[in-house]
């Protein structure tokens, strides 16, 4: 996010980070009871190590990280997004007057009047090869495949989860022993680059519908037994490099 703002931010009139322990979601203690009860106690250590210990870590920096940097010298509005199909996030959107919204794997659906709340709609940055692993840890379940097959996805907003016309691609090949966690990383790097050339084509004032591909089966968060077969294969979700990466983590 920080390497897409620095890179866009002329353009960036409004960033959303979305609050994960938000109490329509249940809150922190309420999501956590949801994933113990279905995925068990290694989940949640996947969990610390990509949402709460980051947050925690730059909580106890001084200083912006990189991507307030990025765009506090412009003065972009940063919000904290606990609904973003709310009146207060409407607000905003109506405030900054986008023409276009653009979410790197959130964590919510935007509804259709949000999304018409922006002239061009929105667009998705997704870290598998959709119409394949839709959903929340993509890169679990494409490291569960046969042959692991890994990629980026750009693809349009529509009110279904990763389910919009599919805008451009790529596959990227992972190291062998490459963490679920350490994937998403990559993947969601190696697409700022392709995300930048759907925006180019986006701005020539084109209109780009995209690929319409059949919407697959939704890949939900990973089962007891899911994980178990997971660890069988020798697929991880977190490693050493994926705690120091959480700990460098900064906005």
């Amino acid at each position: 996010m920080a390497e897409f703002a620095a890179a866009e931010r002329e353009r960036i009139v409004l960033l959303g980070l979305s609050n994960p322990y938000r109490r329509a979601a249940g809150g922190a203690v309420g999501q956590a009871w949801r994933h113990l009860r279905r995925s068990g106690p290694r989940f949640l250590l996947y969990l610390a190590v990509n949402m709460a210990l980051p947050r925690l870590a730059a909580a106890l920096r001084r200083g912006p990280g990189p991507l307030a940097r990025a765009l506090g010298a412009r003065g972009v509005p940063v919000l904290e997004v606990d609904d973003v199909n709310g009146p207060g996030f409407h607000a905003a959107l109506r405030a900054a007057r986008p023409d276009l919204i653009v979410t790197f794997h959130f964590d919510a659906i935007l509804s259709a009047e949000t999304l018409a709340l922006a002239p061009m709609g929105g667009i998705n940055i997704h870290p598998s090869l959709l119409p394949r692993h839709r959903g929340p840890v993509p890169t679990f379940w494409a490291g569960m495949e046969s042959v692991p097959s890994h990629g980026v996805t750009v693809h349009r907003l529509a009110p279904r989860i990763d389910a919009g016309a599919i805008l451009a691609q790529r596959a990227i090949p992972l190291p062998p022993g490459t963490t679920a966690s350490a994937a998403a990383r990559l993947l969601h790097r190696a697409a700022v680059p392709l995300a930048r050339e759907v925006l180019a084509r986006l701005g020539t004032g084109a209109v780009e519908e995209g690929r319409v591909v059949e919407v697959l089966p939704y890949c939900p968060f990973p089962s007891r037994a899911a994980l178990h077969e997971a660890r069988r294969r020798g697929l991880r979700l977190v490693g050493l490099g994926d705690l120091r990466a959480a700990l460098r983590a900064r906005l």
